[in-house]
């Protein structure tokens, strides 16, 4: 988990999860992310991306057996949180250029590029916590509540 300074609280939108350090877990984390985004009303492509390197490189470096890592997405302001916990605080991410002939290396540039700001938070033993902040688009307020399916009148065609 990341510090305690950094946990919503009140009517914040939140998205919480733990997932299995796993390839799937990482997918189940994007795919969620994009779809709770989605119902927010917010803008997903950028955020998606963000969320999958994060995921990736928490399932790539920081898997311990038995022990999940958790996804931790709120809103406040018009500052979105991405936090991306996982249990191997001996291993930090750090910039560096990728190979020319690798796939790998190349997160964390993304996530440079995509985030405003990003960093990491060493939790309480043996977590570590990689963040990614986008500041979103300042919204009319009247555009904050999302249509549901129960706000559609029925017999409205479509």
């Amino acid at each position: 988990m990341g510090a305690p300074e950094n946990h919503p609280t009140g009517h914040i939108p939140t998205f919480d999860l733990r997932l299995s350090p796993t390839p799937r877990g990482a997918r189940l984390a994007r795919l969620l992310a994009e779809q709770h985004l989605r119902s927010w009303g917010l803008p997903v492509e950028r955020v998606t991306q963000i969320v999958a390197e994060l995921a990736a490189n928490a399932v790539t470096h920081g898997p311990v057996p038995g022990r999940d890592f958790q996804l931790l997405i709120y809103v406040v302001g018009h500052t979105l949180r991405i936090e991306v916990t996982d249990t191997r605080d001996d291993r930090f991410p750090r910039l560096r250029p990728p190979s020319e002939d690798g796939e790998a290396g190349r997160g964390l540039l993304l996530v440079e590029a995509l985030a405003d700001k990003w960093g990491v938070a060493v939790g309480r033993r043996p977590r570590k916590t990689v963040w990614a902040e986008v500041t979103l688009p300042h919204r009319d307020p009247a555009d904050r509540a999302p249509v549901t399916r129960a706000a559609i009148p029925q017999g409205t065609p479509g």
